[in-house]
């Protein structure tokens, strides 16, 4: 089945300057990756990324905003595995999933520009980086219906693990992106989708991956038919008017 997910924005517009001797009692600007994510949901759209955005919000917890306003849409947050160790952010999603059915899933966001990943207190590089991934899912999937056990390069656990009812309910999708060796066979380890890039040799890759989901980013609905064709059933793209957009993916079949 196609399904189809907006990618909210970020970041909130800056408020208007007022003079000193001005006290602004309007009420606070309306979260607008929460607005999007309402009206995707009211178009009947599948779902909703929320990606890594250095300098916006971060990024799990819009998710959890956007869980709570909305009833349907799967959510996907995307984060860097080098901001928590995977206990904690296993933990964390076990509780977002048990408030929202079940509807959270995760992308890995690892080809970071190194300034990046450096401002964010991470300096590994190259293959080290889908290493250290490989072993951030393994202990989190391990740690959900502990108890778990593990010793890597990255991360020790002894013992670890959730009892129910933390541990009840799914764990989170696991999308996943990049064309690499490293990257392909992260995919093939631990992800329920991958995401390719325009331009990627999709017929090559998707023998490489196969029984996996597929997504991609596209800008129009007139791609996503395009690489639909193709095997792609997971489409990304941009919410800037979000009911023009369900109401066209619906007369597609593309909606969810």
């Amino acid at each position: 089945m196609t399904r189809l997910h907006v990618v909210l924005p970020t970041r909130s517009a800056a408020a208007a300057e007022l003079p000193a001797f001005v006290t602004d009692v309007r009420p606070a600007r309306t979260d607008p990756a929460g607005r999007a994510a309402v009206a995707a949901d009211l178009s009947g759209l599948a779902g909703a990324l929320v990606p890594f955005d250095p300098g916006g919000q971060e990024s799990l917890t819009a998710a959890a905003g956007v869980l709570r306003r909305t009833r349907h849409l799967r959510v996907v947050a995307e984060f860097h595995p080098g901001a928590a160790t995977p206990v904690y952010a296993a933990k964390l999603s076990a509780s977002l999933q048990r408030f929202s059915a079940g509807r959270l899933s995760w992308r890995l966001a690892l080809d970071l520009n190194p300034a990046v990943a450096r401002a964010h207190g991470d300096f590994l590089t190259g293959a080290e980086r889908y290493a250290r991934a490989a072993e951030f899912l393994t202990v989190a999937k391990g740690v959900w219906t502990g108890p778990f056990d593990f010793r890597g390069r990255f991360y020790e656990v002894v013992a670890g693990g959730f009892a129910p009812p933390l541990s009840a309910p799914p764990f989170p999708e696991v999308h996943l992106t990049g064309a690499s060796p490293e990257a392909l066979e992260l995919s093939r380890r631990h992800a329920d989708v991958h995401v390719f890039s325009p331009g990627d040799d999709l017929a090559a890759l998707t023998r490489e991956l196969p029984g996996l989901r597929y997504g991609m980013h596209v800008t129009s609905l007139d791609e996503a038919e395009e690489y639909a064709a193709r095997g792609v059933t997971e489409f990304f793209l941009p919410a800037e008017d979000v009911y023009h957009l369900g109401e066209h993916a619906k007369e597609r079949d593309l909606a969810g």
